[in-house]
């Protein structure tokens, strides 16, 4: 079965969040998907909240703390990405922002990349096609055509996805994005030591 890694990014600000349980949803059901094309995947899941302080301190100095550096890592040498944002302003937040201002261009160039955003009302939806997509396609990420949004009707009381056409979404669009991953090749490593020679290998010339 070939394996494949997958960056969450969640720009949630509360703890609980919507915008967490949205990212939960996105996972599961790209994880089915990735499944039924015998791929096997990992998540790496990266609240931006447990970063915002060395996002700023970034911003201000130009180095990434230990911390933060293998958020980006995790994001960049990631098969694919689920990126959520809630959306204040009409807009993604400035935390989430501010995390894709930091990594280095073209990092994303080519990785397949899965929108989604929350609001209290519908009326912020259009944002994930004004801000959302334009934001990745500068990146030069390849976003699945299916963007998904949820305001704060959709979700049950049990925390499930209570309107029928959101969950519909999520797995159209986790459908989506698996296809695009599973039909890639895996992505190489950005360490730079991966490709090393080994010490004895060099002692004998081979």
């Amino acid at each position: 079965m070939k394996h494949r890694t997958l960056a969450v990014v969640t720009a949630g600000l509360s703890q609980p969040s919507s915008t967490r349980l949205l990212a939960d949803q996105l996972a599961a059901a790209t994880n089915r998907a990735l499944l039924d094309h015998g791929v096997d995947g990992s998540f790496d899941v990266i609240e931006l909240r447990d970063h915002a302080h060395d996002l700023a301190n970034h911003l201000l100095t130009g180095f990434a703390s230990p911390h933060l550096r293998e958020a980006i890592d995790k994001v960049v040498e990631a098969d694919g990405l689920i990126a959520v944002t809630p959306i204040f302003s009409a807009s993604y937040s400035g935390l989430f922002k501010t995390f894709f201002d930091v990594v280095e261009a073209d990092l994303l160039a080519g990785t397949p990349v899965l929108i989604a955003a929350t609001a209290g009302t519908a009326r912020h939806s259009l944002a994930l096609e004004h801000t959302l997509r334009p934001l990745f396609a500068y990146l030069r990420a390849l976003v699945v055509p299916t963007a998904v949004f949820a305001a704060s009707e959709d979700w049950g009381s049990a925390g499930g996805a209570e309107n029928r056409a959101l969950a519909d979404r999520i797995n159209r669009a986790a459908g989506e994005l698996a296809d695009l991953i599973a039909t890639r090749d895996q992505k190489p490593s950005t360490d730079p030591f991966d490709d090393l020679t080994p010490f004895e290998q060099l002692l004998t010339g081979n």
